[in-house]
């Protein structure tokens, strides 16, 4: 009674009192209560006293739902019963409600039942014993119905802590009485105000996809009455429910079981054509239309292989679907995106027409349905491209509204592409330039709105340009022609930009290309100098048409570096922020890459010049004024290096480069070493001058690692050891840099794994756990011959294992990769040699390694890195087999039986020994889930498997 009444006072406190600290106070008490085996006794008994107010049924309900999905192990098997007549009791207490409660009572039960075997409920499972309750007590059929409605429900329902093996046999229980609950459902039809929901149970049992046939259906007293629902003055939500799962259930499996739905088919079809009508009826409540349009597109989904053969009655069905597509509701119309991308794919994949045998065969019928189909698509563009329009309001829509606005664009812009891939780009294009020649000539005189329906028909031709052919002569000449007409509005300029970026590749191959250019190139100054959000667009389709028309634009290259220079120094007449002047950079380097070598060289010094300049002026002014100037200040120029670096692929000219300006780099390293942003993008530039110069580095390469191999041991900034990662991929296998390769190798990873002591120190440094075992893995495919015979290799195996179960992803991740490819060294032949001393080192950890792995299976770590840790289990149990399988055999014997059958160790277990016999591990993944799954079923189990195998305190010092 105490622990009740302190119950009601907590709820009291969380929905009225006024300080915020006493609600968050009451909900920890209250969720911490909901965890204790009180709870149970405590949640029935407020539950059947007649004066508890709402909030306290509501919430007793809900914890009595909780604690039967998550903890009915707690209970004693003797318990089932007394549950289940109270649960029963509560059932016809609420069954006129409150639904809330009602509901929370109903899953309750449909949960005990997903962990009771149907015996215990009688002969006939819990359907039956449902049956008898409601022939019994005719009064409470409401309450029983929703439980009959929750059941199947209950079937996908994982927060239920049941076994696999039993939330499979419940699933079998439930479809053997399908019959039963179908004679329930039409005998409850018979009492019209339980109509409705009848239907809604009835929707909910199809979607167990259960094979009844079609031919049964079709004439099922069920189907019938919510077919007829359809034609009523007040559309049925029930019976849309119950039409869309029909659809689906006669679409499941493959086109060969179609002859069995048929039947079903030729029942649901026409039903639903007779709606078409109603889509254009204003008189109708939009909530209805989006029910009729559902069905509309249900059918499309579910029939688009019967569809895609073109027949008479298919296409009656499509062009109900354009009619849909046509609503001037965006929600109702999009409805229909899904089918028309399905529909292309069927009609333009090869896989489609695999059943039509040769290679001319297909060919006839793919030119024969494109036929057929082509007029469909080209009427798709016209309903579909004026979505994309700005609203006349576009000033003045909030963040969110212009967020959909653009998720709107960019949902038509898949669907244009579908109309492309199935008439062609170039055809395509033709029809989206007559919307744009329509619209340029309302365009340019008098009102700001006009320039709305140029920008949505440029915007919809910009969709399409990876579908347009290089080679069309036609209409993109014309359309080059149009844009220099369509700057004087900001939105249009910008798509204007966009457009000239996406045709770059067009650009260089047309043959007035050349020609074109300058024209273009005025487009995005203009771009560059109206708008931040224009010049963000004139910046990447500089970067386009720079990769795309490269050996063109060497013949502009002054003109180039006018605009790069006045870009990176920041002149006041362009809007280009820093960060998009990185696409400038870019777009300069890979046109420099034409050049031959010498003057290449010397565009490379005059490309530095502008970003060398600031940083030099800082490092001039000494030591402090360097340690105090913010990081941004630095890095808006050092990330500049980065791109030169990674996009002038001329690897002598950049090694060159990078010897000059070595002295500043090191200056910048030496007093900015504790600056974690700026090392950053220092290191990133380093890396990209390695990836480009490769051998052609010479001495600055020894300089570099002497460098970071010094600082790294101060100041333990992640990124040195990233840098390092591309040098060992760079220079791994050279013999002349073995002894400076190896000497960096034992420093890093020695000075790594004294850091890395505990789970609490990869806890807080997860970055540097992440790049040392990236650097490891590196060191393994790279430079074995260095990393496998060292003394280091050893030490970071036992750094490995204190750091698996870190909760961070990325660290996790790069751990379990590291210890996968120490494993498969087996399956490279250079790495064979190193198999005795690996051996040497894996074999007295193993039983520790193989037990950890199993912990962090089973809960240590989330069940997201499940892949991760189970291909790392099984590549070791490939690597030692029958030891493996024996150290599998011990661990999971720890775990107790409570908590693991007998049944699911040994499926566990003969999944390890067909990866030790050689079977294909892709296929063995099912029962190393299901082992997981078992052991994280619910909080007090995964606590149990934990204490049993206990990882964190198996490796606290080396072996």
């Amino acid at each position: 009674m105490e622990l009740q009444n302190t119950v009601k006072e907590a709820l009291n406190a969380l929905y009225h009192h006024p300080d915020d600290a006493f609600r968050m106070q009451a909900d920890r008490w209250l969720q911490d209560f909901q965890r204790t085996l009180d709870a149970w006794q405590v949640a029935d008994n407020l539950l059947h006293e007649p004066t508890s107010n709402l909030e306290t049924l509501i919430f007793c309900s809900q914890t009595l739902r909780s604690k039967v999905q998550r903890d009915f192990e707690e209970l004693p098997s003797e318990a089932f019963r007394p549950l289940r007549d109270s649960l029963n009791n509560l059932l016809r207490k609420f069954h006129k409600g409150p639904p809330k409660v009602r509901t929370q009572i109903s899953i309750a039960v449909a949960a005990l039942a997903v962990h009771v075997p149907a015996d215990d409920w009688g002969e006939g499972g819990i359907v039956n014993w449902l049956r008898n309750e409601m022939n019994s007590h005719p009064e409470y059929v409401p309450g029983f119905l929703e439980l009959l409605t929750v059941l199947p429900e209950e079937v996908y329902n994982y927060k239920i802590a049941a076994r696999p093996d039993r939330r499979r046999q419940f699933e079998k229980e439930l479809t053997s009485q399908m019959e039963v609950t179908l004679n329930i459902l039409t005998a409850c039809l018979n009492i019209n105000e339980l109509k409705e929901q009848v239907l809604e149970a009835f929707a909910s049992w199809l979607r167990l996809k259960h094979g009844i046939p079609g031919s049964l259906l079709a004439s099922h007293p069920l189907v019938l009455t919510a077919l007829a629902s359809l034609n009523s003055e007040l559309l049925s939500e029930a019976s849309v429910n119950v039409i869309s799962e029909l659809i689906h259930y006669s679409a499941a499996g493959s086109l060969s079981d179609l002859p069995v739905h048929m039947p079903l088919i030729q029942v649901i079809v026409p039903q639903v054509m007779n709606l078409k009508a109603q889509l254009r009826d204003s008189s109708k409540d939009e909530e209805d239309v989006k029910a009729i349009a559902r069905l509309f597109a249900d059918m499309g989904d579910s029939y688009v292989e019967l569809i895609a053969t073109g027949s008479d009655e298919s296409m009656l069905i499509v062009h109900a679907l354009l009619e849909v597509t046509s609503h001037p509701e965006y929600d109702i119309a999009s409805m229909t995106f899904n089918f028309w991308h399905s529909l292309q794919l069927n009609l333009t994949k090869r896989d489609a027409y695999i059943s039509f045998g040769n290679d001319a065969s297909v060919e006839a019928e793919r030119k024969r349905r494109l036929q057929i189909f082509c007029p469909v698509y080209e009427s798709l563009v016209s309903l579909v491209s004026f979505r994309v329009q700005y609203p006349n309001d576009y000033q003045d829509l909030s963040y969110e509204d212009l967020k959909e606005f653009k998720q709107t664009r960019y949902a038509v812009a898949d669907v244009l592409i579908d109309a492309a891939l199935v008439l062609g780009g170039d055809m395509s294009l033709k029809l989206l330039y007559v919307k744009l020649v329509e619209a340029v000539s309302s365009c340019g005189n008098s009102t700001q709105s006009e320039w709305r329906p140029a920008e949505a028909a440029l915007f919809c031709i910009q969709a399409i340009s990876n579908y347009v052919s290089v080679g069309e002569a036609e209409i993109m000449p014309q359309v080059m022609g149009l844009l220099p007409k369509l700057l004087k509005q900001a939105q249009l300029l910008q798509t204007v930009c966009y457009t000239v970026g996406a045709y770059s590749k067009w650009l260089d191959a047309s043959p007035s290309g050349q020609s074109i250019l300058p024209s273009v190139i005025d487009i995005l100054m203009n771009g560059m100098s109206t708008s931040e959000d224009s010049a963000a667009a004139a910046a990447l389709a500089f970067r386009h048409i720079c990769a795309d028309c490269r050996r063109k634009l060497c013949g502009f290259l002054d003109g180039l570096f006018h605009i790069y220079n006045m870009t990176v120094n920041g002149e006041s007449s362009l809007k280009v922020t820093a960060e998009d002047s990185l696409h400038l950079v870019e777009a300069l380097s890979m046109v420099i890459t034409e050049l031959v070598p010498d003057q290449a060289k010397r565009a490379l010094e005059a490309l530095c010049l502008p970003v060398v300049a600031p940083l030099q002026e800082i490092v001039n002014q000494g030591l402090e004024v360097l340690n105090k100037k913010p990081s941004n200040e630095l890095t808006v120029h050092i990330d500049r290096f980065a791109y030169i670096f990674r996009y002038v692929n001329h690897p002598e000219a950049v090694a060159d480069a990078i010897q000059r300006l070595w002295p500043l780099f090191k200056a910048i390293f030496d007093i900015r070493a504790w600056d974690m942003r700026t090392m950053e993008s220092l290191c990133r530039s380093c890396k990209y001058a390695v990836r480009t110069s490769g051998r052609f580095m010479g001495i600055t390469i020894g300089a570099m690692l002497e460098e970071i191999q010094g600082l790294y041991k101060q100041h333990h900034q992640p990124c040195f050891l990233y840098l390092s990662s591309e040098v060992i991929k760079i220079f791994g296998s050279d013999p002349s840099c073995a002894s400076y390769l190896q000497n960096l190798i034992e420093a890093l990873f020695m000075h790594t794994t004294r850091l890395l002591t505990n789970i609490q120190e990869f806890t807080v440094r997860p970055d540097i756990a992440d790049d040392c075992f990236l650097l490891a893995s590196r060191c393994i495919r790279y430079c074995p011959q260095l990393f496998i015979p060292s003394s280091v290799f050893p030490a970071l195996i036992d750094c490995s294992m204190i750091g698996i179960t870190v909760q961070h992803r990325e660290a996790s991740n790069s751990i379990l990769t590291f210890l996968a490819d120490v494993f498969d060294l087996a399956t490279s032949s250079k790495s064979e040699q190193y198999i005795s001393r690996r051996d040497a080192i894996i074999i007295p950890r193993g039983p520790v390694l193989l037990r950890i792995l199993i912990a962090a299976l089973t809960g240590a770590l989330p069940s997201s890195r499940l892949e991760p840790v189970t291909y790392t289990l099984l590549a070791l149990t490939r690597a030692y087999r029958a030891q493996a399988l024996e150290w599998a055999k011990e661990s999971v014997s720890l775990i107790p039986a409570t908590a693991v059958t007998e049944k699911e160790r040994s499926r566990f277990l003969k999944a390890l020994s067909d990866a030790a016999s050689g079977c294909d591990i892709n296929t063995l993944a099912v029962p190393i889930e299901e082992l997981s799954d078992v052991c994280r079923r619910n909080r007090n189990v995964q606590e149990i498997v934990q204490g049993a195998l206990r990882p964190l305190e198996l490796n606290v010092r080396p072996v």
